[in-house]
This record gives C-alpha cells, structure tokens and sequence, in this order.
C-alpha cells in the first residue's frame, strides 16, 4: 500500500527568504486489531506491514508464539457508513484449539505512537507471559566494537527516514553484525511489533540469536517486546527507562542505552559484552 508518505503545502523560511513548497510527510493513520472478530485494540501506525505489526503485537502480549497458532489475518470493513473497507482494521483468527488469553484485565486497549502498551500491568506479567526464556537460550557475546557500528547501519538502511525525517526504526542484527531485517513507522514500538510480527509469520521465533536495535530510547515496552520474542540484546541510541531496566535485569536481557559513536552504558546482562577492563 502506498501510504507511507504524504505531501503537504508549507510555507519554508531560510535566512528570511520565504517560499511556498510541498514538503513529505510520514502519515500516520489509526490500525484496529482485532482478535476472532472482536475489537482488542488501536494504534497509531504507518501504514504498511500491518499484518506483521498485528502479529507482533500479539506475540508481545503473549497470545502468538508460533506460526502454527495463526490461521490468518486479513484486513476487514472499517467504520464508514457505506462499509468501504478502510485498511484500517484488521482481524486475526487463530488457529483451532489455540486458547484466547484474558488480557483485557492487564493492559489499556488504546496504544499511541508514542506511548506503546500504555498502563501494562507489571513485571509479573511478562515473567510469567513469556515462553522463550532469555536464560536458556544460547550464548551470544558481543563486541563493543561491533555494536558500535550498528547504529550507523541502521541509519544507511532507513530509507523513508530520508524523505520525511519523521520515522522510528527498529533491526535486527546478527551477532556477527549483519543486518536481518529493518522496519520503520511513527511508532517505535510498532516498528519492534512489525520486527518481531514478520518472524513469526516466517516461523523464525524465538529470535534467541538476534539483536534488537532501536532508533529512540529504551521504554519497559520495548524491553517486554524482546523479552517475548525472546531477543537476548535490546540496544538503543538513547536512554533507557527505569522499568526497562529492572526488567531487563530480571528477564535476563542485555540492555544497552546510549549508543552513539564508540560509547555505550550497558544497563543489564554485561556477561555478553566482550569487556576488556573495569575503571
């Protein structure tokens, strides 16, 4: 769908000089998810990837964990009144036998771009959510060095950024450092949902040897998202939250703030940071 972009007129002033030009915008449109037909939740997105970015959300909170527990996801008639289909809503059906979990109880339905799964309940939730524990999965060590180099990689990958300047990115590296796969929407959570939603159409889940990086800061929701799709590394160019921290620690994840040139603060889990010296 091509609704990534949109063209407004502005009116651009530059040392006083004052013209009148289209500028390009990321549009930003509102997404209704919802779960055997009924309503679960809306965000605030960029169109495109929706159904990935469906999928992920309910990997995050803890419904999807395989592709065999998806029987389909298709876009179905919005709210006009003559019942146009809008793309603007979109229903998941699972699987026969996969239960519904009651999650209504434990987070608001209504997500902006900005704030991701506002009013998840707590800690307990994502413990006792996830199904790929970060403490059993494989050993991944990093480089300083090599992470390093990946916000530089996401920068050069991140394509309507160029256009628009107004875009989150969300990719996911190997431990060798090699670029798997980038997203990009308003909404940084998205951008992770829409991540983690293409791997578990491609049945890739758990992404145990994979590493997360995000463009903006490190919130508790990006944290609980890795920690479901079970991400050992969430690194991000900016800070981290608090909660994120805690949960990073009690999870098991390697959370890394702060990315920017050859600095970094590791937060938790610096036993996969190849350090060389403690001052």
């Amino acid at each position: 769908m091509g609704r990534v972009t949109e063209r407004r007129r502005v009116i651009r002033i530059r040392d006083g000089a004052v013209s009148t030009r289209p500028d390009t915008l990321v549009a930003e449109e509102p997404l209704e998810i919802r779960l055997n037909g009924k309503p679960l939740a809306i965000t605030m997105r960029t169109p495109g990837d929706d159904f990935a970015l469906a999928a992920g959300f309910l990997v995050s909170e803890g419904v999807l964990g395989a592709a065999s527990e998806l029987q389909s996801i298709v876009y179905c008639a919005g709210a006009t009144a003559d019942g146009h289909n809008t793309y603007n809503v979109v229903d998941v059906r699972l699987a026969p036998g996969v239960t519904v979990p009651d999650i209504t109880l434990e987070r608001n339905v209504y997500t902006t771009s900005s704030c991701g799964l506002c009013g998840k309940a707590s800690l307990d939730a994502v413990r006792t959510q996830a199904r790929f524990p970060i403490h059993d999965t494989p050993p991944v060590r990093l480089e300083p060095e090599l992470l390093a180099s990946l916000p530089d990689r996401l920068r050069a990958a991140q394509r309507v950024f160029d256009r628009t300047g107004g875009l989150h990115a969300a990719a996911l590296f190997s431990p060798e450092g090699e670029l798997l796969d980038i997203r990009e929407d308003v909404g940084r959570h998205n951008a992770v949902d829409k991540l983690v939603g293409r791997a578990l159409q491609d049945d890739r889940l758990p992404l145990s040897q994979c590493v997360l990086l995000v463009s903006g800061r490190a919130s508790f929701e990006l944290a609980q998202k890795a920690v479901m799709a079970g991400i050992p590394v969430l690194a991000a160019v900016s800070a981290p939250s608090s909660l994120a921290v805690d949960l990073a620690a009690e999870s098991g994840l390697t959370l890394v703030g702060f990315l920017r040139g050859s600095s970094m603060n590791v937060y938790a889990g610096d036993e996969r940071i190849a350090l060389r010296s403690q001052v």
